[in-house]
């Protein structure tokens, strides 16, 4: 009969286990290449922290710099610190020594933040779209990121976990957890299906609205320098987005229809989705970006003179 999660239960090798823990595998089929991929994760992290806290002290320090498109790149470079701290951390522990444990409530605290912090990203990306309309900088994407996945933990705490818990991904993915449950998952099913539509697909067609009117407003420059240098930044923007959305698509798709594509393919694809873009959005909305770019540029020049004094 199904347990409960504060109950214990005997797992196919016969072995007694507490059923309040889960067990994350990581990239099934693909273990033995676990250590050699912790290695593009720590790159990814180590570009993750050093690019986003730039960023926010960058422009914490500049008061030039205080205005709400700038706002909004230090909202977009909390949340993907918040998003890496919340994956890459347990990510590494698989990958190195494949520590895969992890309690229930922790695996409901990771599903939560998460999404919660994945939908924020494409709110302030959808708010960067249209940032010439927006006057001041509201919390509007914290909330609603917050709002819409709040009853997710509740939902999932009500089902009972009667056969496995091995958890074939490297973090606690809503699906994926959604599928060892028994009984009855339609309600966990259609609010996850109801929430990603919501945030990815609303999201995705504002944000191509937004870049076609700005698009057209480009075309539309009589200086061919303006119009290349506006049709740049907004390439390398379209390309963050692409990367961002793409591969959630394609996770939230395969999880719903994609049968026979290969399992370990849509787990890579899915930390593509956490891992790629905080490391890349620095680089494109920071270093695309004048007035930050110049500013790091001082930063850099001067430890060097200073660094130059200190060796005379």
């Amino acid at each position: 009969m199904p347990r409960t999660l504060g109950q214990t239960m005997e797992s196919p090798n016969h072995t007694f286990l507490d059923s309040s823990v889960f067990f994350l595998v990581g990239i099934p089929g693909l273990e033995q290449f676990h250590l050699w991929l912790s290695l593009p994760v720590c790159c990814l992290g180590t570009a993750t922290i050093v690019g986003n806290i730039t960023i926010l002290v960058i422009i914490a320090t500049e008061p030039a710099l205080h205005k709400p498109v700038y706002l909004f790149l230090c909202m977009l470079s909390t949340v993907d610190l918040a998003a890496s701290f919340s994956t890459v951390p347990k990510l590494l522990a698989i990958l190195w020594c494949g520590a895969g444990h992890i309690s229930a409530p922790a695996c409901l605290a990771q599903m939560f933040f998460i999404h919660a912090f994945c939908m924020m990203e494409s709110t302030v990306l959808l708010a960067m779209a249209f940032d010439r309309y927006v006057a001041i900088c509201h919390p509007l994407p914290m909330v609603r990121g917050s709002i819409l996945m709040l009853p997710c933990p509740f939902l999932i705490g009500r089902l009972s976990f009667c056969q496995s818990h091995v958890i074939p991904h490297t973090y606690c993915e809503h699906m994926a957890v959604v599928k060892l449950a028994c009984g009855d998952t339609r309600p966990n099913r259609v609010y996850g299906l109801t929430a990603a539509l919501l945030v990815i697909g609303v999201d995705l067609f504002c944000i191509g609205l937004s870049y076609i009117l700005i698009a057209r407003a480009v075309l539309r420059l009589s200086s061919h320098e303006a119009r290349s240098k506006a049709l740049g930044t907004c390439g390398s923007h379209v390309c963050v987005i692409l990367i961002s959305y793409t591969p959630a698509l394609f996770s939230f798709f395969t999880h719903r229809f994609g049968r026979h594509v290969p399992l370990h393919i849509h787990i890579l694809l899915a930390n593509v989705y956490l891992l790629f873009p905080p490391a890349l959005n620095p680089m494109v909305y920071g270093v695309k970006t004048k007035e930050i770019r110049e500013k790091v540029v001082r930063v850099f020049q001067r430890g060097q003179g200073t660094g130059a004094k200190a060796s005379e």
